[in-house]
């Protein structure tokens, strides 16, 4: 550890460490960091030091921290957290069921996202999703699976940005906050499946170039598929842990 620093100054020094991982990994809005014990390690530092930064960061509203859920880029300008989030975080911890709907919701709101994509995208816009691709592509061998869904994460709300409206990709954060929070076994799960992975590779790899055509029946269409492939392979991944969760509950035989 290198904790030999003046404990105020190595927590000022840490707020920026912080400040720059998040801006070298791309993590936005609703993108969980690290646990706690894997980033003071990455950092060199004692868990109490990174406690200290992390405090830092959560009073001046760059992260939010959730009881029992870990720590959380947010934007304090943001509305989507307040009048989209928090609701329908109850929703889902009173009834895990709901988290389906948010799933439906995503599948008219990417269509939407991608069709004004294809529409509007910039020169600049196109770069960093095919850069946001690219991404994805590089994580396909990667032992963390966390990583390769932020990636993916990332990709989707490049296409939201470029639709270049505010309001869907307010409610794209929002539902990424969520989905980090309810389906992220599920979605980490799916990358390491290389069947999956292939599906979803070809998949977005069919909405990328749909955008960079600027064909938004094309992309509309893309999203529509895609979206309906991961609400499938979610509710499937689910439906096998709840199973098999069901199966480690049943007595030993030799108890009987």
């Amino acid at each position: 550890m290198t904790d030999k620093l003046q404990p105020a100054r190595l927590a000022d020094r840490l707020v920026e460490r912080i400040k720059n991982m998040i801006h070298e990994r791309q993590l936005v809005e609703g993108m969980r960091l690290p646990a706690e014990r894997q980033l003071a390690d990455e950092m060199g530092v004692s868990r109490s030091s990174l406690r200290e930064a992390i405090q830092k960061l959560i009073s001046e509203k760059t992260l939010i921290s959730r009881r029992g859920g870990g720590t959380y880029v947010c934007d304090e300008f943001s509305w989507s957290q307040h009048s989209i989030v928090e609701p329908l975080r109850t929703l889902v911890a009173d009834d895990p069921g709901y988290r389906y709907d948010i799933l439906e919701a995503r599948h008219a709101i990417e269509a939407s996202t991608a069709w004004h994509a294809a529409m509007r995208a910039t020169a600049a816009d196109k770069e960093k999703l095919q850069a946001c691709f690219d991404a994805t592509l590089a994580l396909k061998e990667s032992d963390h699976p966390d990583l390769a869904a932020q990636a993916d994460v990332r990709f989707h709300l490049a296409i939201a940005e470029a639709s270049h409206n505010v309001v869907l990709l307010q409610t794209m954060r929002g539902f990424f906050d969520l989905m980090q929070s309810s389906v992220i076994h599920s979605r980490q799960r799916m990358y390491t499946l290389p069947t999956i992975f292939t599906r979803l590779t070809e998949q977005h790899e069919e909405l990328l170039l749909a955008i960079l055509a600027g064909d938004p029946e094309r992309a509309g269409k893309a999203a529509k598929s895609h979206l309906g492939f991961v609400h499938s392979t979610i509710k499937n991944l689910h439906e096998d842990e709840a199973r098999q969760a069901r199966i480690t509950r049943l007595p030993d035989e030799n108890s009987l």
